[in-house]
């Protein structure tokens, strides 16, 4: 129970990492808050996440800067950001529509950033506290098809390294965990299982990776035992950023 006390907030929390994220936060005594734009999936993500400790479900859309103030004050004062909520529509650079290019920049860079902006304060007061900000393979290995997402999770990786020294003097810390292909309903939907298969082939180890064994990297991050860990980033993707 060494987050007893603790209060996180995971974006994106209804399933996949991020629900994986949360539940394993709520077993080691954290209270969390898990938010998603679907109220239906965010309830049976609360009912599911029960067992492990105490997790409570916000509505909240990272695109819209009016829900991503609301957020902030619904999930009162935090010790744990996780910014996992993220949107992935692929297209070809000369297909790329602008309003998939506006959604994938305001979910995954802007909603990130005014989130930070607003709960950063209460962690510097305090004198603790961590942020994990989720990116991806793509931010560091090019992949067609990909190329607003890639450049989004490599926006929120630069973020990382400047909040990172930003807010050292106050004691929290800021890293990344950058994911391989991962077998979530969200990837498939979005990429198709046999594109998610596609990559992971010329990994490593050859395959894609389960949300628990990428949730157990950003709980590390998280938790106390990476206390002098900040501006870093860990690549749970089977030896993609290097093979």
């Amino acid at each position: 129970m060494e987050l007893q006390g603790k209060t996180a907030l995971v974006t994106g929390g209804t399933s996949g990492i991020g629900l994986a994220t949360a539940r394993l936060l709520a077993r080691a005594g954290a209270e969390v808050v898990v938010t998603g734009r679907d109220v239906v999936r965010g309830k049976n993500a609360e009912h599911a996440a029960q067992e492990d400790g105490a997790v409570r479900f916000t509505p909240a859309d990272l695109a819209d800067l009016d829900s991503v103030a609301e957020l902030s004050r619904q999930s009162g004062p935090v010790d744990i950001l996780v910014n996992n909520a993220g949107a992935f529509p692929t297209a070809l650079t000369v297909e790329q529509s602008l309003q998939d290019y506006e959604r994938i920049f305001d979910t995954n860079v802007r909603g990130a950033y005014f989130l930070v902006a607003a709960l950063v304060p209460h962690m510097l007061e305090r004198g603790e506290g961590s942020i994990v900000n989720v990116t991806s393979l793509a931010a560091f290995r090019g992949f067609p098809g990909a190329s607003v997402y890639s450049a989004s999770k490599a926006a929120l990786s630069s973020l990382t390294r400047t909040w990172a020294k930003e807010f050292a003097d106050g004691g929290v810390r800021v890293n990344n965990v950058a994911p391989g292909p991962t077998r979530t309903e969200g990837v498939v939907a979005e990429w198709g299982a046999d594109g998610n298969e596609g990559v992971a082939k010329d990994l490593g180890l050859a395959r894609t990776a389960e949300s628990r064994e990428i949730a157990e990297a950003i709980y590390f991050l998280a938790s106390p035992r990476a206390s002098y860990i900040t501006g870093t980033t860990i690549h749970v993707d089977a030896g993609g950023a290097v093979f």
